[in-house]
């Protein structure tokens, strides 16, 4: 866990209307405590980024690889898009391409929705 750069993005997910919680202490070691630059401490969607180096890249993928839930253009998890659509948002605006490679930014708002 670094002490260069710390900011909080936050992420909400939505599947077919129905908000998905995102857990609290992703990248969090259970038995030591020890924290990987990418985490959550709460259920509140709110990830921490607490870099070694100011300016280091980190991207939606890092949290989810940690998490253990696929993150792809047509799937979150177990949930595939195969009708419908995946609408990633970044501060609002659309967001085209892979969603894990979205890089976090302080402050940013994230929305990945599932219609």
């Amino acid at each position: 866990m670094g002490t260069a750069e710390h900011y909080h993005p936050n992420l909400q997910i939505i599947i077919d209307g129905q908000q998905v919680q995102v857990p609290a202490n992703i990248g969090v070691d259970p038995a030591t405590g020890a924290m990987s630059a990418v985490h959550t401490h709460e259920t509140d969607g709110t990830i921490h980024i607490e870099a070694d180096t100011v300016g280091e890249v980190f991207t939606l993928g890092q949290l989810f690889t940690q998490w253990g839930v696929k993150l792809t253009p047509a799937q979150i998890g177990g949930v595939r898009v195969d009708n419908g659509v995946l609408q990633v948002t970044s501060d609002g605006t659309p967001v085209e391409g892979d969603p894990a490679d979205l890089r976090l930014e302080p402050e940013q708002r994230i929305v990945l929705q599932v219609r």
